[in-house]
């Protein structure tokens, strides 16, 4: 395999790497708003894969290095040291032309928009009862019970189908066992504060897969609670 274009303006291209992280790592912060640890821990596993992501696409191919010999014995016609052919699933599924244009890229575009939509749409209404010591449950809240959770994970998962790494694929489920346990963790402590409530925001609201079929309640919640919002 060719290795001219290594790091001669495809790659090493670190303030890329700073820039695009620093990006999407703010975009998420500014819809999280992090204040508990979970927050916080949440983010950071989330930003954790977006920084692992981008040094690969534009700092050093690892993975592209680490897959030289079968890369090129599979694809001998292919220079995947060019930054578009980075695109490694472009070239698996026989895809031609420009990768940013191929069915997948665009198909992972709309998963990453409706991510950070889904990101924005619930903290909306996470805040507001936040600030008013009550239970989310409308909006997202209505249709599963960890809609930031569902969202980080569409979010990665719409960049794996774009730039898949070993990093990546690694990290990927890992990130989702840790959001599942925090997901776990937060209800638990939902119980202890709500009680009853919960068991019941619980027993009609699934945990992950939203549920499009039902129209958001509007069922007021008021109890107070003294600082448990991640539900």
């Amino acid at each position: 395999m060719k290795r001219t274009n290594a790091m001669n303006g495809d790659y090493g291209l670190w303030s890329l790497v700073i820039l695009n992280s620093a990006i999407f790592i703010f975009f998420a912060f500014s819809f999280v708003k992090p204040r508990t640890r979970s927050d916080w821990r949440s983010l950071g596993a989330f930003s954790a894969f977006i920084v692992a992501l981008f040094t690969e696409m534009y700092g050093f191919p690892l993975t592209i290095y680490f897959l030289s010999v079968w890369l090129s014995e599979r694809y001998p016609g292919v220079d995947f040291l060019a930054h578009n052919n980075g695109h490694l699933l472009h070239t698996f599924l026989g895809f031609e032309g420009n990768p940013h244009f191929d069915p997948l890229h665009i198909l992972s575009n709309l998963i990453i928009v409706l991510g950070f939509f889904l990101l924005a749409s619930a903290w909306r209404v996470l805040h507001q009862a936040q600030q008013s010591y009550s239970l989310a449950h409308t909006g997202w809240y209505a249709r599963c019970r960890h809609p930031q959770y569902v969202a980080f994970v569409m979010i990665m998962f719409g960049f794996l189908m774009q730039w898949p790494t070993i990093p990546t694929l690694v990290l990927f489920p890992i990130m989702v066992f840790i959001y599942v346990r925090l997901a776990l963790r937060e209800e638990k402590m939902a119980l202890e504060e709500f009680g009853k409530e919960y068991q019941d925001y619980m027993a009609e609201t699934p945990r992950f897969i939203p549920r499009f079929h039902r129209k958001a309640t509007n069922k007021p919640h008021n109890r107070e609670k003294k600082g448990i919002h991640d539900v």
